[in-house]
C-alpha cells in the first residue's frame, strides 16, 4: 500500500468513525461485525481466498461511511480495507476527485460498457489474490428498500450481472458476507436542493448488520439445481443489460473456460455440457454461460435481500 494510499484510507476511515462516534448521529448500532472481522483476519486469503462484502445502497454516504465501525488500526493495511467500484460519471469527473478515489481504493467503472470491461477483470484479479471487494449490487441509490411503508422494502433492484461474473471467475470460493444498512437514508436523503443534497443531516439512526458468511456449498447446490432445472432465463437481452451479447462469443467462452476451473466449475460444465457440437455453436454456448451468471447473480441477491427483511422485520417472502 502507497503512502498516498495510506494517508487517503486512514483519513477517510478516520473522519467516518469520528462522524459516527462523536454524536452527530443519535446513535450507531453495529451486528455481527465479527464476521467480516474473522474473514479479515483469516489465514486463507494469503493462499488466494478473497472476500466479498454486498450490501442494499441507501445513500450516498453509505461508502466510506459504513467503514467507520471497523476498528481503526485496519485503515492502516490495505488487506483490510476494502476495493470497490466507483461509477466514472461520478466519481473521475476531474483530475483532484480521479486521484483521491484511485488512492482510496476505488476501481474506475464505465456504465453502459457491460461486463467485460477492465473494471471487471482487474476486480476478479483482486480477489483471486485474497483481497477484499465491497459491492453495491444494484448499481445505484435506492432507498425505497429500507422505508418499511413502502411496497418494496426488503427488495433490492435486480443486481448486475458483472456481480455474477465476478463470484464465477473466482478460482477460490470467496466469502461472501452480506450486509444490510439503515438510517443512511435519513443521514443523507435524496431530493434535496442545493446545498443541502451534499450535506449530511444529523440525528439519524444508523445500524449496520453483517450477516453470517454464505456457505460457498449452499451457493454450489443451489445454482446446480437452477442449471439442471433450467429456472433461469433462457434468451440474452442486451449486451448493456447483461446477458449473452451475440457479437461477443469470444468473451463469454473465455469467461466460461475461467469459470469452469474455479468453485463453480461444475454447474458451470453442466450448463456447458448442455450445448453440443462445436465451435459453430459458439452463440448459443454464450448464451448458456449468460444463463449461469444471471442464476449466480440472482442467488446472491437473495442472500442480501433475507438479511434485509430480517433487519427490517419483515416476514420472508
Amino acid at each position: 500500500m502507497g503512502l498516498l494510499s495510506k494517508v487517503t484510507v486512514s483519513t477517510v476511515g478516520l473522519g467516518s468513525k469520528a462522524l459516527l462516534n462523536l454524536g452527530f448521529c443519535s446513535s450507531v448500532t453495529v451486528n455481527g461485525l465479527e464476521n467480516l472481522l474473522k474473514a479479515l483476519e483469516d489465514e486463507e486469503r494469503d493462499r488466494g481466498r478473497g472476500i466479498v462484502t454486498m450490501s442494499n445502497h441507501i445513500s450516498t454516504l453509505d461508502d466510506p461511511v459504513v467503514w467507520g465501525v471497523l476498528p481503526a488500526r485496519f485503515y492502516r493495511d490495505s488487506r483490510r480495507t476494502r476495493w470497490t467500484l466507483g461509477a466514472a460519471d461520478i466519481m473521475f469527473t476531474n483530475p483532484v476527485f480521479s486521484t483521491f478515489f484511485r488512492y482510496g481504493q476505488v476501481i474506475e467503472t464505465f456504465r453502459g460498457k457491460g461486463i467485460f470491461q477492465p473494471a471487471i477483470d482487474d476486480a476478479i484479479q483482486k480477489l483471486n489474490r485474497g483481497e477484499w471487494i465491497h459491492l453495491f449490487g444494484e448499481g445505484k441509490v435506492n432507498q425505497d428498500s429500507n422505508d418499511i411503508t413502502k411496497p418494496n422494502a426488503g427488495k433490492l433492484i435486480r443486481f448486475k450481472w458483472g456481480i455474477g461474473r465476478i463470484m464465477m471467475e473466482a478460482q477460490r470460493p470467496p466469502v461472501i458476507v452480506p450486509m444490510w444498512l439503515t438510517g443512511f437514508d435519513k443521514l443523507m436523503p435524496e431530493g434535496r436542493s442545493f446545498p443541502y443534497n451534499y450535506l449530511p443531516k444529523p440525528g439519524a439512526a444508523l445500524s449496520v448488520t453483517f450477516g453470517e458468511p454464505v456457505p460457498a456449498q449452499a451457493v454450489q447446490d443451489t445454482l446446480a439445481t437452477l442449471v439442471q432445472e433450467k429456472r433461469i432465463p433462457e434468451h440474452p437481452k442486451s449486451a448493456s443489460g447483461g446477458l449473452a451479447d451475440p457479437s461477443r462469443p469470444e468473451e463469454e467462452l473465455r469467461s466460461a473456460s475461467v469459470a469452469g476451473q474455479g468453485w463453480l466449475g461444475t454447474p458451470v460444465a453442466q450448463a456447458m455440457n448442455s450445448v453440443t457440437g462445436t465451435q459453430t455453436q459458439n452463440p448459443q454456448r454464450a448464451t448458456e454461460i449468460a444463463r449461469v451468471r444471471s442464476a449466480v447473480t440472482a442467488v446472491i441477491q437473495r442472500k442480501v435481500e433475507d438479511l434485509g427483511r430480517r433487519v427490517l422485520g419483515l416476514e420472508k417472502a
